[in-house]
């Protein structure tokens, strides 16, 4: 569904991105790994065309997003859901407006089939009779269904998730895994995860690619990257301080400074 090919991307001289190749199967859940400030979400953002690259391609269904103007991009993107970090909900927009957010601007679907649809994505996230409620009265769990509920309410084919369980506590982050994977088995959509949290990989991946230096340095099933030889991917995933990928760095200054 998805082919990214020689990506490259700089900001201010500095290389993200760096001939970047990653193919993601239809029906599959690839989570992508790598340190903060990798590129992860970098490399969401060109995929659903929010940036564009210095050089390189993105194919969906094998049109590519980096030759299309603003209006075809439009309704590729209405291919996508997204979960935000933080859930990103609106503030202003009770948890009905927030959810119905899509269907608002890109519909003209009646009030009761607005209405109907929102119940049952919050329904598919595990929340119900909260239509009224403001993001402020929700805690950071219930934010982030509203999230998911949202993301799905426009019955997208991709589903993104940038960072799903930062902000959250580990028990609840474990249960924000379990939704991504029920809803996964449950819409059949192509999924893709960012994050540095290797409990919330192993759990939801169907392949884990890490990102380093700009590239992939290596992909597999969550098995395949358990038992990896790499040297770099294992500092990565065991999260050690000490090894290639920290050479150098000196953190007991970094703790006392």
């Amino acid at each position: 569904m998805i082919e990214i090919i020689d990506l490259c991307k700089s900001f201010d001289g500095h290389k993200v991105l760096d001939n970047l190749n990653l193919r993601i199967n239809t029906g599959d859940t690839t989570v992508i790994i790598g340190r903060s400030g990798c590129g992860k979400s970098v490399l969401l953002k060109h995929i659903i065309g929010l940036l564009r690259p210095d050089s390189g391609h993105v194919l969906i269904d094998g049109k590519d997003v980096t030759k299309m103007d603003e209006k075809q991009l439009n309704d590729v993107r209405l291919k996508f859901g997204m979960l935000f970090q933080g859930a990103a909900l609106f503030d202003s927009l009770n948890v009905f407006n927030n959810v119905a957010f899509g269907l608002n601007e890109h519909s003209n679907v009646s009030f009761d089939e607005k209405a109907k649809r929102v119940a049952e994505c919050l329904s598919l996230v595990g929340l119900k009779d909260i239509e009224d409620k403001k993001p402020a009265e929700l805690s950071g769990g219930m934010r982030k269904r509203v999230g998911l509920a949202r993301a799905i309410c426009m019955k997208p084919r991709i589903l993104l998730y940038d960072e799903p369980t930062t902000g959250v506590d580990p028990i609840m982050g474990d249960a924000v895994n379990d939704l991504i994977a029920e809803l996964h088995n449950k819409l059949k959509v192509t999924s893709i995860a960012v994050t540095h949290d290797m409990s919330s990989a192993y759990k939801i991946a169907d392949k884990i690619a890490m990102l380093y230096n700009g590239s992939i340095r290596a992909e597999g099933t969550p098995e395949e990257i358990k038992n990896t030889k790499d040297p770099i991917v294992r500092q990565f995933i065991t999260g050690a301080s000490k090894g290639p990928i920290t050479e150098g760095i000196d953190f007991q200054h970094l703790i006392t400074e």
